[in-house]
């Protein structure tokens, strides 16, 4: 199975072992590339090699000096150096990464965009700068997102979360004619649907907020994004 396409790392500490010895005459017939990590550079693995890397310890952990310990970790540590060198020079980027592993923790938080999980149409609460403090309570109450978003012309001007309406019962004297325009924070924090959800999660991490307006390429609103909903998708 092994052509001159194709390279073989080949791992002998003392560069003598038999059984991997064996098989070079017929890597070297086939004019596969070789490489040697050892702890000898004057074995014969080495001397028929084309690249030796010497993986050399001053002694083993074990005690008597005879059970590979130290030698193994540090081979170990060069075969993942290797692999650094390896991706760094194929631009193996986290999203390559992610299609390999997309069923664990870190597929999800490498693949899963904002438009996967956020809340768009009838589930995006919404008001206007003159809607009521009566409505702009409803809304919010019905979305069960603790937060509406507040928009003028399909243009988002503002949010009004559950903190946002303490703070104006603190500041008025009278509630009666109290208007979304009065409540409101201008300009929330935003994040693109095609942002990766982990993206979402250092933003709102950042900025100390619970929910983020979506924004499509031209900038319009098209939904939200809470904590909870990255809860629910395992981001965090």
């Amino acid at each position: 199975m092994v052509t001159s396409e194709d390279v073989v790392i080949a791992i002998s500490y003392s560069g003598e072992s038999t059984e991997l010895n064996l098989i070079i005459p017929t890597l070297k017939r086939e004019r596969t590339k070789l490489i040697a990590i050892t702890g000898n550079k004057n074995s014969t693995l080495s001397r028929l090699a084309d690249i030796t890397l010497e993986c050399r310890v001053s002694h083993e952990a074990c005690p008597l000096g005879l059970a590979p310990t130290s030698s193994t970790t540090a081979t170990l540590a060069l075969g993942d150096a290797l692999a650094i060198a390896l991706l760094r020079a194929k631009g193996f980027t986290e999203q390559d990464f992610a299609k390999s592993h997309p069923g664990g923790s870190l597929g999800r938080k490498l693949l899963t965009r904002v438009s996967d999980i956020m809340r768009r149409d009838d589930e995006f609460p919404q008001v206007t700068p003159d809607t009521s403090l009566q409505n702009v309570i409803m809304e919010i109450t019905s979305k069960k997102l603790g937060m509406t978003a507040v928009m003028e012309n399909e243009k988002l001007v503002g949010i009004i979360t559950d903190g946002d309406l303490r703070r104006a019962f603190q500041r008025k004297n009278s509630l009666e004619n109290l208007l979304a325009r009065e409540m409101m924070t201008p300009q929330p924090k935003t994040i693109n649907e095609n942002a990766l959800a982990a993206e979402a999660l250092q933003i709102m991490e950042e900025h100390s907020v619970n929910q983020l307006m979506a924004i499509d390429q031209s900038g319009t609103p098209i939904g939200v994004i809470g904590m909870h909903d990255l809860l629910r998708a395992k981001i965090l």
